[in-house]
């Protein structure tokens, strides 16, 4: 991107000053309203006059910004927090989420940049917190399906159906129908958590019990085994924050 360029317009009677970033990448305008003012990510064939054009047409949505970040720097607390914060891997993780100017009916996640950005299509009528959600039990389920491949493989032992649900008081369960269901939200704990997990039920398809033979067998294959039972005795809170409560407070002062 180039440098930032200062340009002032008046929406509904009131004057705007906004910054202007020239931008080879992007396909799209993309505007954020944040506690530094308003900034638009100008696609470099795109001209002025399509900025100005844009910022009125949606001239509500911009005002809301305005004054919902105002009203948030109003409530802000001394020190500096993040708007919205998950764990993704065990790290703290801003969740970001922009409007498009595209008519799309659904929404989009990605990670980019250390953070998670939920973009979502003018015509949506899906939850934000839906789609990250939906997003999250993706990236669990790849992670769940990869290591268990590497453990069942050591065991010589095969599951009958994998799952990834949403289970409130359990983090994963072997049936005796040797079917192996996880908890989605394991994506959010580090790397480790998520081995021992899966490591701790695909050996219940070999030991059913919890016998000396099985916690013996779970540490030989996953030697972190102690430091992940720590690890979820001491964030388990933090891995059950309700999605939908955490977005209200992410910021959706984006629009591209």
């Amino acid at each position: 991107m180039k440098a930032a360029t200062q340009h002032r317009i008046r929406v509904g009677g009131r004057r705007i000053n906004y910054r202007i970033v020239l931008s080879k990448a992007a396909r799209k305008l993309r505007v954020r309203v944040g506690p530094n003012g308003v900034e638009v990510v100008q696609p470099i064939e795109r001209n002025g006059e399509d900025v100005s054009a844009f910022l009125d047409r949606n001239e509500g949505w911009l005002l809301d910004q305005l004054n919902r970040v105002e009203r948030l720097g109003r409530l802000r607390r001394p020190e500096k927090r993040r708007a919205c914060e998950i764990l993704f891997r065990g790290e703290p993780t801003q969740v970001r989420i922009e409007m498009t100017e595209t008519r799309a009916r659904g929404n989009f996640v990605d990670f980019i940049d250390s953070e998670i950005v939920v973009r979502r299509g003018a015509g949506s009528r899906t939850p934000a917190a839906r789609s990250l959600e939906n997003w999250l039990r993706k990236q669990a389920r790849t992670e769940i399906e990869n290591h268990l491949a590497v453990v069942t493989a050591r065991l010589r032992q095969r599951a009958q159906r994998v799952y990834v649900m949403g289970q409130r008081t359990k983090w994963g369960n072997c049936s005796v129908r040797r079917n192996l269901s996880f908890n989605w939200r394991l994506i959010q704990a580090p790397d480790f958590v998520l081995r021992y997990l899966v490591t701790h039920e695909a050996v219940h398809l070999a030991i059913p019990d919890h016998s000396a033979k099985f916690w013996l067998t779970v540490q030989s294959l996953c030697r972190e085994t102690e430091r992940a039972k720590q690890w979820l005795c001491s964030h388990q809170a933090q891995l059950t924050v309700d999605l939908g409560r955490a977005l209200g407070r992410a910021p959706e002062g984006e629009r591209p």
